[in-house]
């Protein structure tokens, strides 16, 4: 594992609102699940303001609208501004002011109508000045730099992910496995698309990529993406704006509704979709143009996912996409969509990631990589193999991510596979270069190995990293018996779960065949 502190410079920041937060649920008739949706308003008009202001700063106070637009800043009319709030007299009805606030912003920027929570009214005074004095950025600001308010949106996300259950699961991806996505996908221009967006937080990153590659990200990208409830497309939009990004994001069920008309559309598709989704009405997709290598006979989304990534991009497109592990090696009517997939040659790179990377399912998931780019080149009959279980810090007990610093070092294997060059910007270089001397990629066991069709036709048509990565080699004086102990105990785990998934499976086909001899 490569060593590293996750950054620091927000967490306490991030604490003390996340507690000034947690008062609104606990002094206010809001259930649980409801008080996410008032306070990352609160954080979307704060932060807004805050960026209004440096914006009017630079441009002069006589400036248009359209002059804070093209900086990439929503202009707010002076009733929507935090300030105003903050000087509202005692016993002023702040629900109704705030309400009035979002819908100010709502008028002057078309990307938001319908979006902004409007239910500040449902809360009483005593709750809502507190709240509000805690969100003013303009005292918090001192020795915060950069994106820091965008990451204390994420922040928040993350927690109410945590809170929520398997419902934060469909909005929220772990910020440091989407940075590695981003990293490995290099979305430097063009069409990007995410059937499953939940917060938006795919597209959050592909623009900080951008950014740190000094270009402006409204320049380069265009974003598209599609969600099934409207509560969180809402958020999502909400979390665009917040960053100064605007997107078509619609709601729709994938499944049945391709409202982008995705096919050879896009450059880049990055999606964590929900994982083992069952009920899918086989006959309403039977004919799906989407869905070229073919309709699974199990009842598993999984493979309807990974062919409606897959059969959006265009000639050159490449995709991510997070997947259960259990994928990687499926058998029956999914094993041959995965060969079909394989022999297609877009199949690009497989990476394991850890456990406890996500809120709300412990398991161990597996990212795919796509690139029709690569059919034609000299990779066009590889696969590269990463495993990346073992890459993580300990956040809490439950919960580990990947610093910057690691996911440089593994999105840098991906960069020697494609022939370019590494690139140096979290602290990796060390580690990487006794790694992978002068930089040229090589085979790591218990890390990355490239492996050809034959090879993976030899493993069934698998694609579980770990069939083919092997373990790390270790000295004998260097072994470490708690430390192995732990990651056997990890793969059990990981083992039991997908045999207990297994045992569901049998049981419900065992059903089905039962039940058809009855009829």
């Amino acid at each position: 594992m490569l060593d590293g502190t996750m950054t620091t410079n927000t967490s306490e920041v991030e604490r003390r609102l996340w507690a000034a937060a947690d008062n609104l649920r606990a002094n206010s008739k809001l259930r649980s699940h409801e008080y996410s949706t008032p306070v990352l308003g609160l954080i979307f008009l704060a932060y807004a303001d805050h960026r209004f202001q440096q914006a009017q700063q630079e441009l002069g106070a006589d400036a248009d609208p359209i002059d804070f637009q093209a900086e990439g800043v929503m202009y707010l009319p002076e009733q929507a501004r935090y300030r105003r709030l903050l000087a509202l007299p005692e016993g002023a009805n702040l629900g109704a002011a705030i309400n009035e606030a979002m819908n100010a912003i709502e008028t002057e920027n078309d990307d938001l109508k319908g979006v902004l929570p409007k239910i500040y009214n449902r809360l009483d005074n005593s709750v809502l000045a507190p709240l509000l004095k805690a969100f003013n950025f303009e005292e918090i600001a001192a020795g915060l730099e950069g994106d820091a308010f965008g990451k204390v949106y994420e922040y928040f996300l993350g927690e109410f992910a945590k809170r929520e259950g398997q419902l934060g699961g469909e909005f929220y991806t772990p910020t440091s496995l989407v940075k590695l996505m981003v990293e490995i996908m290099e979305p430097f221009h063009g069409r990007i698309y995410d059937p499953a967006c939940g917060s938006g937080g795919m597209f959050v990153q592909s623009a900080r990529f951008i950014t740190e590659h000094q270009k402006n990200p409204t320049d380069e990208l265009s974003v598209f993406g599609q969600e099934k409830t409207a509560e969180t497309v809402r958020l999502a939009r909400m979390n665009l704006a917040v960053h100064g990004l605007s997107g078509d994001i619609r709601q729709g069920n994938t499944f049945y509704e391709d409202i982008h008309g995705s096919r050879g559309k896009f450059d880049f598709a990055l999606a964590n979709p929900p994982f083992n989704v069952k009920g899918i009405k086989k006959d309403d997709i039977a004919a799906d143009p989407r869905l070229p290598h073919g309709v699974p006979s199990t009842d598993n989304g999984n493979y309807l996912w990974l062919q409606y990534i897959s059969s959006s991009l265009n000639e050159k497109g490449r995709a991510g996409v997070v997947m259960a592990n259990s994928a990687s090696d499926a058998r029956g009517s999914e094993q041959l969509i995965r060969q079909r997939m394989i022999q297609s040659g877009n199949v690009d790179i497989m990476f394991a990631a850890s456990s406890n990377l996500f809120y709300t399912v412990t398991l161990p998931a597996t990212v795919w990589f796509l690139d029709n780019g690569k059919r034609g080149s000299a990779r066009e009959d590889k696969v590269l193999f990463i495993d990346g279980r073992h890459t993580f810090v300990q956040v809490t007990r439950a919960i580990r991510e990947m610093t910057d610093e690691q996911v440089e070092f593994l999105a840098n294997i991906a960069n020697l596979y494609r022939g370019e060059q590494p690139e140096f910007k979290h602290g990796s270089r060390e580690t990487f270069e006794e790694t992978f001397p002068g930089s040229v990629y090589r085979d790591v066991p218990g890390l990355c190995k490239v492996a050809t069709r034959s090879e993976i036709e030899v493993q069934g048509w698998s694609l579980n990293p770990g069939r083919y990565v092997g373990v790390t080699a270790r000295a004998t004086d260097d072994f470490d018996f708690s430390a192995r102990l732990g990651e056997l105990n990890e793969e059990l785990e990981t083992l039991t779960a997908e045999a207990h998934e297994l045992e569901e499976r049998i049981s419900e086909n065992i059903q089905a065949l039962m039940d058809g001899g009855k009829a």
